[in-house]
């Protein structure tokens, strides 16, 4: 195939907080001052013509915004990135340009700034409507202002207002969960994500839940939040395509993350930044101040790279499919795998229609179990 006919996207990523949450171990910094910013759109837009270089001339489908903070860079820098890439790339005609935002980062103006700009989507994290979940998550805006936020988006003429949720906070209670969902639901996003809150190692969070004051999220809560969300935001008009993912229409769904969950090609910007380019996979190094050094010096900010074996690709293979709701190609099982596929039938964790392998609710809550199973 060649490689111009593969969708490719850009994910930048932006490595700046205004404060860091205790349950985050995404690659974030609290910036020392706005020329540390400027000088990483800078290295941004430098790491950019390299792979134009790299690429040559290809067609960028999706473009994301992520972090981090992005529009903590504010709409001026925002839109530098944006046009550099629009100067070093052709962007498709119909081209998805998503920023993920925090409630209390965004205001009318900048919105407004972002859209005209090119901006189509943005996402915001609301994480919840309870007061003492967001003090739980270290969240510094008030339980409305996420809601404000999705509202001025609408306002400011974004057609794609996609929410970020997280379920299962200790301290949650069911109450809670319908609340934020309720929330969320009375501004008329077109898209919700709703993430299991995990507790990750190293992390602030961590570190509470091990010397015990802070209890550890329940499973049996989490898979009733899920459940409770799924059935609710069906009624509302959603329906899932991705795990973690509900959508109100084909157009309302993230491009850019169906680009990651069906293999295209990626080239990952910034600190940290992974890449996925022709079956070799990459990844920058962390620290912003290093990949800023090697640009300026004309070096790679590349860490290390990889290219999958024939066993990776395959359990990836079973592992991307099985998240989305079209499911997998019976073909792609192995003969363990589809000896596997009967247990799961069993189990009512699967259905098999047209062809393909979908997860039923049930399943999505045992999603990587049933990974394990057909990959085998």
């Amino acid at each position: 195939m060649d490689a111009r006919s593969v969708p490719l996207g850009l994910y930048v990523h932006v490595p700046f907080c205004a404060a860091r949450c205790g349950y985050c171990d995404f690659n974030t910094y609290v910036p020392r001052g706005p020329g540390q910013q400027s000088e990483f759109v800078d290295a941004a837009l430098s790491e950019l013509r390299s792979a134009r270089a790299e690429l040559g001339d290809r067609s960028v489908a999706t473009v994301f915004f992520g972090g981090g903070t992005p529009t903590l860079l504010g709409s001026g820098e925002l839109l530098r990135l944006l046009e550099g890439i629009g100067d070093t790339f052709r962007l498709a005609a119909d081209v998805e340009v998503t920023t993920e935002a925090n409630p209390e980062s965004v205001d009318p103006q900048m919105l407004r700034a972002l859209r005209r700009g090119g901006f189509t989507r943005v996402s915001i994290g609301m994480q919840s409507a309870a007061p003492h979940v967001l003090r739980t998550l270290d969240r510094v805006h008030t339980p409305g202002r996420a809601a404000a936020a999705a509202v001025e988006a609408r306002t400011a003429g974004f057609e794609h207002v996609s929410l970020d949720l997280i379920y299962g906070t200790p301290g949650e209670s069911d109450a809670d969960w319908e609340q934020t969902l309720e929330a969320a639901l009375e501004t008329e996003p077109d898209h919700v994500s709703a993430y299991a809150l995990t507790v990750e190692t190293g992390t602030a969070m961590a570190a509470a839940v091990a010397r015990g004051a802070l209890a550890a999220p329940d499973d049996g809560d989490q898979a009733r939040r899920f459940t409770y969300a799924d059935e609710r935001l069906h009624t509302a008009g959603f329906e899932w395509y991705e795990l973690s993912s509900w959508a109100v229409s084909a157009d309302a769904r993230c491009r850019h993350n169906i680009g990651y969950w069906r293999s295209y090609d990626w080239w990952g910007i910034g600190p940290g930044a992974h890449s996925h380019v022709a079956g070799v996979r990459w990844w920058n190094v962390l620290l912003p101040a290093a990949y800023a050094a090697r640009l300026r010096d004309g070096r790679s900010p590349a860490a290390g790279r990889e290219v999958l074996t024939g066993e990776q690709l395959a359990l990836e293979a079973v592992m991307l499919g099985l998240r989305q709701r079209e499911g997998l190609a019976l073909s792609v099982l192995s003969a363990a795998g589809t000896r596997a596929l009967d247990r799961e039938l069993a189990q009512r964790r699967v259905t098999v229609a047209d062809g393909r392998v979908q997860l039923t609710r049930r399943g999505r809550l045992f999603a990587d179990a049933v990974v394990r199973e057909l990959s085998a």
